[in-house]
C-alpha cells in the first residue's frame, strides 16, 4: 500500500482540479493495479500557512470531494487514509462518514489534535489553521477515541493503522520523542489490542 495525498492546485476550484485528477490518476491507478497496490489518499488539506494559501494542497479532503474522486476515479484499489483530526478543524463529523466510506478505508491515523477556543475566537475559521489548532498526541485533543474506534470496529475494520505523532510538546529532545511513543501507546491500548 502506498499512502499519499491527490494534489491540488491550490489557486483553482475544485471543478478544475477535477478535471486535472481525472486527466492524472487513472494512469497511475491503473499501473498500481497491474502491481497488486493499494492507494490511500490521506484527508489533509496540506493548508497550514502562506505558502498552501489558498485552498491547501489536497483535493482528498471531504465526505464530499471522496464522492466526486471515487465517481471520476472507480477503482477498487482506491481508497482514504482516514485521520479523524483534519475533521476536527474543519468543523467535519469524523465518525459519521466511517459508515458511507467502510470499503474505502485502508489506512488510519491514530492522532489528535486541540482546536484552541480562544484564539479561534480571535482569528476565526478562515485564517491559517495552525493560527486555532495544534496536533496533539492521540488523547491529548479534541477527538473522541471511543466514539471513532467504535465506529471502527462497527464496520469490522481490520486494516492498517499507526499513530502519527506530530505534538510540537514531544519534539525538543529524542526522550520527548520516545515519551511520545510510549503515552501513545498507553491510551490507544485501551481502544487497540
Amino acid at each position: 500500500m502506498v499512502t499519499t495525498f491527490i494534489g491540488r492546485d491550490q489557486h483553482r476550484n475544485f471543478e478544475d482540479n477535477f478535471l486535472i485528477v481525472k486527466e492524472v490518476w487513472p494512469e497511475i491507478l491503473n499501473l498500481a493495479k497491474e502491481l497488486g497496490v493499494k492507494v490511500a489518499i490521506e484527508n489533509c488539506p496540506m493548508l497550514f500557512g502562506p505558502d498552501q494559501w489558498p485552498g491547501g494542497q489536497n483535493l482528498m479532503t471531504t465526505p464530499h470531494n471522496w464522492r466526486k474522486i471515487f465517481e471520476i476515479l472507480d477503482y477498487d484499489n482506491l481508497g482514504i487514509n482516514y485521520d479523524p483530526s483534519h475533521f476536527v478543524w474543519q468543523m467535519i463529523d469524523y465518525v459519521e462518514p466511517v459508515y458511507e466510506f467502510k470499503d474505502r478505508i485502508f489506512h488510519v491515523h491514530f492522532k489528535d489534535l486541540k482546536v484552541i477556543k480562544s484564539k479561534l475566537n480571535q482569528v476565526g475559521i478562515l485564517a491559517y489553521p495552525l493560527d486555532f489548532m495544534a496536533p496533539k498526541l492521540p488523547g491529548l485533543g479534541d477527538v473522541n477515541f471511543s466514539r471513532f474506534l467504535s465506529a471502527l470496529t462497527d464496520i469490522g475494520y481490520n486494516g492498517y493503522a499507526c499513530v502519527e505523532v506530530e505534538d510540537r510538546a514531544f519534539e525538543d529532545t529524542k526522550e520527548r520523542i520516545l515519551d511520545s511513543l510510549k503515552l501513545s501507546y498507553h491510551y490507544m491500548r485501551n481502544f487497540v489490542i
